[in-house]
């Protein structure tokens, strides 16, 4: 399951690179912040999840849905926080980094274990 956090911090390490490439430095922060607000959520999602809480069958399935609800909500909150807090960032580069960032689920199936 971090194999997935790590491909998506090696995207968001790529996204970087392209936003900075098409955007210069403000777009290079901007795919950083895409990529970070992608990353955190999905770390913190992948950690609840080896916890373990709920030893309940039917109430694992009930707190994965709830769980990828609120990585969702976060994912919305950290760029509503973004927004507010730096109201001069480039979308444009914030949406590459997290666009990219997001199809590093698609690439864990080309990762051996």
């Amino acid at each position: 399951m971090y194999r997935v956090i790590v491909l998506q911090l090696i995207c968001a390490v790529l996204g970087t690179v392209c936003g900075g490439m098409m955007f210069g430095t403000t777009g290079a922060v901007g795919a950083l912040i895409g990529g970070v607000a992608c990353c955190i959520p999905n770390a913190l999602f992948a950690w609840v999840l080896n916890r373990q809480f709920v030893s309940h069958q039917a109430l694992q399935g009930l707190f994965f849905f709830v769980g990828e609800f609120a990585k969702v909500f976060l994912v919305i909150v950290i760029l509503a926080a973004v927004a507010w807090l730096l109201p001069g960032v480039n979308w444009g580069a914030v949406v590459i980094g997290l666009i990219i960032t997001l199809q590093a689920n698609f690439l864990v199936f080309l990762v051996k274990p």
